[in-house]
């Protein structure tokens, strides 16, 4: 899987591939990352990227030039290219789509700045747009890490124990149980007793109901499927 992130910041996003699972996905040759700055390809003599709002408006929108040009590139070098925005105004991310999208061979994540982007670049590249939250942050760099990262585990190879993938938060649409590490007790709280019988099928059963709680709890309003 190839990563390509259109910003205006690279530094922003690169230093998170220099650590941890990620940095052995990447010397592993299971991941690889690039970077395309919208700058490389202005025809402004300012090196200008973006423009006032037409309308009124505050604030600035990245224009269409740089991104037209920037994203035609990529596509001219990789037709197999999956564009995906990250916006405010948009579905949300969910686990199924990192799963799928970990399928891809080359994802592009354009990442806005400003007020945003000239929607015109969005009608016309966009493959899909997804939003990470009901929040709004300064740009899109911070959602695209976070969908590669999403990404990234699901990537056969990336992940030392694949299995580790089964029990995690959103699989069977449910929020991941509690889990202990040693020792039993520590400052008198003790992990669940039922935990520590070695009856794999009780702890899986309980696990499950425990899951169950946790997401009436924190998602009351959803529904297992």
């Amino acid at each position: 899987m190839k990563f390509t992130f259109v910003t205006l910041f690279p530094k922003l996003i690169e230093p998170y591939f220099y650590d941890s699972i990620l940095k052995r996905a990447v010397e592993a040759d299971f991941i690889s990352y690039e970077f395309y700055n919208p700058r490389d390809f202005t025809k402004n003599k300012h090196l200008k990227v973006d423009s006032p709002m037409v309308g009124g408006g505050a604030g600035m929108l990245m224009n269409c030039q740089p991104l037209f040009d920037c994203l035609d590139k990529i596509k001219e070098e990789n037709p197999e290219a999956y564009i995906i925005f990250p916006l405010a105004a948009a579905k949300p991310f969910k686990q199924n789509d990192a799963k799928r999208l970990a399928k891809k061979k080359n994802i592009v994540f354009v990442s806005g700045r400003y007020e945003g982007i000239d929607e015109r670049v969005i009608e016309k590249y966009a493959n899909e747009l997804f939003s990470i939250g009901e929040f709004i942050l300064t740009g899109g760099e911070l959602p695209s890490l976070v969908m590669a990262d999403a990404i990234s585990r699901n990537i056969k190879g990336v992940l030392g124990n694949a299995d580790s993938l089964e029990v995690e938060s959103y699989e069977n649409n449910l929020l991941e149980a509690p889990s202990f590490a040693k020792p039993e007790i520590f400052q008198n709280l003790s992990v669940v007793k039922e935990f520590l019988k070695g009856n794999h099928s009780k702890i899986s059963d309980l696990k499950f109901q425990m899951s169950i709680c946790k997401t009436k709890y924190y998602r009351p309003n959803k529904e297992k499927r």
